[in-house]
């Protein structure tokens, strides 16, 4: 008998059951994948996880891996430059073969008990509330608490009939891989009218480059995938030439299948955390952070028998995923978004704060209060 059974080893299963472990719970955390491996990631851990990392004492290990600290940014939005270094810390944008192995090996240190290559067939019930997992085997394994960190296609959300409180329909085709020899002085996003762009250091002295466009086109995307990208990055400044400088060392990922859904996160036995429980479109690259937040707070919910994580999840996200959906729409910015986004530019106070709604520090709300939109602007009008 266990006290908590965490379905996922990922980011939000293995910080979760870490973070249980050590605070004195026994904890089993299973897995069908075993460690190191990969998964299709966004690979960014905006400043806000990056500080949780360090806060647990596991950011030294992944900069020793060899991951690269991003301290600087430049958003280049339809030609209007937002360029800054984030106002607290920096990114990391990992391999996930680095990063989930690390975390992975943090939860066993901290006590945890890790089954890898375990796949689980459903969740076990008496009638009222949740009460284990069932292996494909047949075992039973129980507990009080099951946490479904298992990703988009969580099969905990299925068992438990997980109510999906909002839904936005798909809206890009995302690609992405890895190229030796760019030159990659800060992190570099673009927005262009239906397209796309990030490119960050990443491990191994690669840098990771990836381009989206409108679900839409996904047809005429895949008949030239790396042709669409490259073609797509010609259109960033000098990134294009950057990257056709360089050389790409590993296969193109390619997925339509990033969708943006809410879904009711707990219930009787159990919770949901990470993508389980809420997903969005990777053109903001939250899911990570996202997935070490829910993990921060789940365990803190759990270990002082609070009822309000969903409400406090749903606080915590909502203004980034209506953020998010918007932008995943790749729709040219115009009108007032326009003109703040160029008095933003003008303005180092300015351009912090809005690179801190990105990094997780900055809540959108704060950001889009009237009033302090009518500050920026005022700012740029008095020159």
């Amino acid at each position: 008998m266990y006290d908590v059974i965490v379905v996922g080893a990922r980011p939000a299963g293995a910080a979760t059951g870490m973070l249980l472990a050590r605070r004195g719970l026994k904890v089993l955390m299973v897995d069908r994948a075993r460690f190191p491996s990969d998964t299709l990631s966004t690979h960014q851990i905006q400043p806000a996880g990056v500080q949780r990392l360090d806060h647990w004492g596991l950011l030294d290990t992944l900069l020793a891996a060899g991951t690269p600290a991003t301290g600087s940014v430049r958003f280049d939005i339809s030609g209007t430059v937002v360029q800054g270094r984030y106002p607290d810390g920096f990114l990391c944008s990992p391999r996930r073969t680095v990063l989930d192995k690390i975390l992975v090996d943090a939860a066993r240190d901290a006590g945890a008990e890790v089954r890898e290559g375990f796949h689980v067939a459903g969740v076990v019930n008496d009638g009222s509330r949740v009460t284990g997992i069932r292996g494909r085997g047949g075992e039973e394994l129980r507990a009080p608490v099951v946490v479904g960190a298992d990703g988009k296609h969580s099969l905990v959300a299925k068992e438990v009939a997980a109510t999906v409180l909002r839904e936005t329909a798909p809206g890009t085709v995302a690609s992405y891989s890895y190229w030796e020899g760019v030159d990659m002085p800060v992190g570099e996003l673009y927005h262009r009218p239906g397209r796309a762009v990030a490119a960050f250091p990443t491990n191994d002295g690669l840098t990771m480059v990836y381009a989206a466009a409108p679900r839409t086109q996904f047809d005429a995307w895949r008949r030239d995938i790396e042709g669409n990208l490259l073609a797509t990055v010609d259109g960033c400044g000098d990134l294009g030439e950057r990257v056709r400088a360089g050389k790409r060392v590993e296969r193109l990922r390619t997925t339509v299948d990033l969708p943006n859904v809410v879904r009711r996160a707990q219930g009787p036995g159990w919770f949901l955390a990470g993508d389980a429980g809420l997903v969005m479109d990777p053109v903001t690259a939250q899911g990570i952070g996202n997935a070490l937040a829910d993990a921060e707070l789940l365990a803190d919910t759990i270990v002082q028998g609070r009822d309000d994580y969903q409400r406090r999840r749903d606080e915590a996200r909502r203004g980034i995923f209506d953020l998010t959906t918007g932008l995943a729409r790749l729709r040219p910015v115009r009108g007032l978004s326009a003109l703040l986004l160029k008095a933003v530019a003008r303005r180092q106070e300015s351009v912090e704060q809005f690179l801190g709604v990105f990094a997780g520090t900055v809540p959108v709300e704060t950001f889009r209060r009237p009033g302090n939109v009518l500050r920026i602007l005022a700012q740029r009008a008095r020159g």
